[in-house]
């Protein structure tokens, strides 16, 4: 095999890996994006109610 086939096929299989770790990622993001729920507004900040305990170091 010459040198520059096995480069050539270098090339092709890293272009080949590359895509298929595209397609995977595309494939994730396009199940976990959520483009048909409508924008919802921020929510109002609420004061943080903090429940009442009793300390454990007795």
């Amino acid at each position: 095999m010459s040198l520059t086939v096995a480069i050539l096929m270098l090339v092709g299989m890293w272009l080949s890996v590359a895509a298929a770790m595209l397609w995977g990622v595309m494939r994730i993001v396009r199940r976990h994006s959520h483009h048909h729920l409508p924008p919802q507004a921020p929510a109002r900040m609420q004061p943080a109610h903090r429940a009442r305990r009793h300390a454990g170091v007795h």
